[in-house]
């Protein structure tokens, strides 16, 4: 059996859930903090791509409830993985928990780069929030 590693980050956010949902699902925000132009819709079976300046990662949606979970596929370079963003509201805001699962034993590259990336995306959507009524 072929180990299959996630990338898990978690962060308590000070924003509560419908606004960290806005900065998931909205793609001009979207933008702003991944870095990557998009024509995301947060509805199951919808294909998108992010697409930047060195290429681009094909999406599909697979899973949607509204302001608690979004997930998608998450396909480039041979990687086939999902990501999934789950909101758990908190006294203090949400509970963000991102996960990108499906790397293989062989794309620890791809790995690396991810747990690298992943939280300075986060980092960078925390100040997008920052600025959102």
């Amino acid at each position: 059996m072929t180990e299959i590693r996630p990338v898990i980050v978690e962060r308590d956010i000070a924003h509560p859930p419908e606004k960290l949902w806005r900065a998931l699902t909205q793609p001009h925000l979207v933008q702003e903090w991944i870095g990557m132009g998009s024509d995301l819709r947060p509805d199951v079976g919808h294909k998108f791509r992010f697409s930047a300046d060195w290429g681009g990662v094909d999406c599909e949606v697979i899973e949607v409830e509204p302001h608690r979970v979004l997930a998608y596929k998450w396909e480039a370079f041979g990687l086939e993985s999902v990501v999934t963003w789950t909101l758990t509201p908190t006294s203090t805001g949400t509970h963000l928990r991102m996960e990108q699962a499906g790397f293989r034993p062989d794309q620890d590259a791809a790995y690396k780069g991810a747990a690298a990336s992943w939280p300075q995306f986060i980092t960078a959507m925390e100040q997008v929030l920052a600025k959102l009524d």
